[in-house]
């Protein structure tokens, strides 16, 4: 008899899932100011503390982001998980900057782990015939972004062991899902290559190829724009407009990732150039009244330029994802989604790193109006290069549905070795 949950109900925890990865890896970000205090240190202490948590994701991406092709989802699932829950403990015991850094080291590879195998689940489990995986993909990381923003906002202002309490709730979270993952269907057949699998590897499927690297301008500018609102949104609120209050700074957060989920759930329907078009749009007008709230030293300018380009990050987002995850067969779908979220997170972090050391040069106001500027201008330039140059996929590079859909099956049936064989960059 078997225990496995039902492929809906396993669809909604894979999501649930991806959700409070993120949530988790966002909820440090209003508490930074909060821990300069309490623990004595400044920004150099501060870009060392995120730049680990970076360096760790992108490893863990490149080295086992192909794993769970090979070995099984659930297996690698576990693992991460349980690398997360110790994360958390660590946080919990953190009574300096050392701890902090331990904490990231940790969730960086219990993230990066988790996000390839989460990002393939979603696509093994989605309903035949929809793209209900990509949407989720696009839509669970925001929602767990803004639900970790607030949540350590609030409780960190207004609840007991303000620099503890969250990763309690998170913790207690991440262990139901630990129990949750035993009743998953296992959707990837066990395939010889696991250990080759763990070079480190960008790979891309040869049919996916040209549109990923029509889409990579798109990820580039949308998640260079996710790191500048969580690097540096919680220190321009406090330093630039005088608010303190570390639950406006959670809120600012999630209204940015909330408006990215809410764009990409009303945009389902539309089409994949529409949607990457209308938010990269967005997305430049979104920075452009975010440089004029900071000249202005306007709160409520910040918050209706955070909404704008929150909305074009979920639509221009989703629409890349989209074009994409239709070319891979079930075998390949942990290494394109790890290819997606590398690229998207050297976007995200390597401009916040910069902007931490520019501050102590030139300080946070010209650094954030220097970092909003690059991001919108590397937004119309992906826009420009998407209506000039972006190829129509061909009808015959998409897997046909029948082979996209049957996850279940011996992965080795998807195609012959030359179909599957991808496009791979050694890192």
């Amino acid at each position: 008899m078997s225990s496995s949950l039902a492929r809906p109900a396993a669809f909604g925890v894979v999501g649930a899932t991806v959700a409070t990865f993120l949530a988790a890896s966002s909820a440090p970000s209003p508490l930074y100011p909060a821990y300069e205090q309490a623990f004595g240190f400044g920004p150099t202490t501060l870009t060392v503390v995120f730049a680990v948590y970076v360096l760790a994701l992108l490893a863990a991406l490149l080295v086992v982001g192909r794993l769970s092709d090979h070995v099984g989802r659930r297996p690698v699932l576990a693992a991460a998980l349980a690398l997360e829950l110790a994360s958390l403990v660590v946080f919990l015991a953190a009574s300096d900057a050392g701890w902090l850094v331990a904490a990231r080291v940790v969730q960086g590879l219990a993230t990066g782990g988790a996000i390839g195998v989460l990002g393939a689940y979603l696509l093994d489990l989605q309903p035949e015939g929809t793209q209900r995986g990509a949407l989720v993909n696009s839509v669970a990381p925001m929602a767990g972004l803004a639900v970790g923003g607030v949540l350590a906002g609030v409780l960190s202002q207004y609840g007991p062991a303000p620099l503890r309490l969250v990763y309690a709730v998170l913790g207690v979270a991440v262990v139901v899902l630990l129990v949750l993952v035993r009743f998953l269907p296992e959707t990837s057949a066990t395939r010889p290559g696991a250990l080759a699998s763990m070079r480190p590897e960008i790979a891309v499927p040869a049919r996916a190829r040209r549109t990923f690297l029509a889409s990579t301008p798109v990820f580039l500018s949308t998640w260079s724009l996710g790191g500048l609102m969580l690097s540096v949104s919680g220190s321009v609120l406090a330093t630039q407009l005088g608010e303190t209050n570390h639950a406006v700074s959670g809120v600012v957060i999630a209204l940015f990732t909330g408006a990215g989920a809410t764009a990409a759930l009303l945009g389902r329907d539309r089409s994949s150039a529409l949607l990457a078009r209308g938010g990269l749009g967005a997305l430049v007008v979104g920075v452009a009244a975010f440089v004029l709230a900071l000249v202005l030293s306007s709160l409520a300018l910040l918050v209706v330029a955070v909404v704008v380009a929150g909305t074009g990050f979920g639509a221009a987002f989703l629409g890349a994802l989209r074009s994409l995850t239709s070319l891979a067969r079930p075998h390949e779908r942990s290494g394109l989604m790890s290819a997606v979220f590398t690229v998207s997170y050297l976007a995200f972090s390597v401009p916040a790193l910069a902007a931490g050391v520019l501050t102590r040069v030139v300080g946070l106001h010209a650094t954030a109006l220097g970092y909003a500027t690059v991001v919108g201008v590397l937004a119309a330039t992906a826009l420009g290069a998407d209506l000039l140059v972006r190829p129509p996929a061909p009808a015959d590079d998409a897997v046909p549905e029948d082979e996209a859909v049957a996850a279940d099956g011996p992965a080795e049936t998807a195609g012959s070795p030359e179909q599957a064989r991808p496009c791979t960059q050694t890192a």
